[in-house]
């Protein structure tokens, strides 16, 4: 109602704008999620599994079949693919089980946090900042055209790989605009005070906004 334009306008586009317009992902996706990943039902494993990082269980379904807390990776509310934890000592820790090469996502904020793995990415996520786990340290095309909507972003990889972080920040200045490192003390999802304090203060230049965790 509040539009001066009647009918429509010419507007130039700058390439940025081009940029960010074609940055959505195209998804070809068969993934159905399987049957015995279920909805945890207040299942205790998966409630304190949820209590131990502070994270919302009702963010978890859980795996039957090899007793996992699961992540579920959405693309335009559908699911693409899941990635589980497991609760107790069975090996791999983490399992994908589709093939999309998405990252996790967590939250509805204007600056992204480029984390390693589900848990930070939901410790971070908030109205302020995006998680996005990569799910490893490594920054595939598709990450970097996912993580190109955003003009900002903030690599957050554990401290033992501070050299691969520096690297993926160089890789994302091609798409994003202000990318900025952040050196850890210790994994994100311990909520060190030093790394939380730190983050404040890039999310504060960034946007001038801070972070509730």
């Amino acid at each position: 109602a509040s539009c001066s334009v009647s009918g429509s306008v010419r507007s130039r586009l700058s390439v940025e704008d081009i940029r960010r317009m074609k940055s959505v992902t195209p998804v070809t996706n068969d993934f159905v999620l399987p049957e015995f990943i279920v909805p945890h039902d207040n299942r205790s494993a998966v409630l304190e599994y949820a209590d131990t990082w502070g994270i919302d269980p009702d963010n978890l379904m859980y795996d039957v079949k090899e007793h996992r807390a699961v992540f579920v990776c959405y693309h335009a509310n559908t699911p693409v693919d899941a990635t589980g934890r497991a609760l107790g000592r069975k090996l791999p820790k983490w399992k994908r089980y589709g093939k999309s090469s998405l990252p996790y996502v967590f939250g509805h904020g204007k600056t992204a946090v480029v984390v390693e793995d589900c848990v930070s990415a939901v410790v971070v996520g908030s109205d302020v900042y995006v998680g996005v786990a990569v799910l490893g340290t490594s920054l595939s095309d598709i990450h970097k055209r996912y993580l190109s909507q955003f003009s900002s972003a903030i690599v957050a990889l554990d401290p033992d790989a501070l050299p691969k972080a520096t690297e993926m920040c160089k890789d994302l200045r091609s798409v994003v605009n202000t990318v900025k490192v952040l050196r850890l003390t210790d994994d994100l999802k311990y909520k060190h005070p030093n790394d939380i304090e730190k983050l404040t203060a890039i999310g504060e230049e960034l946007n001038g906004t801070s972070i509730n965790t």
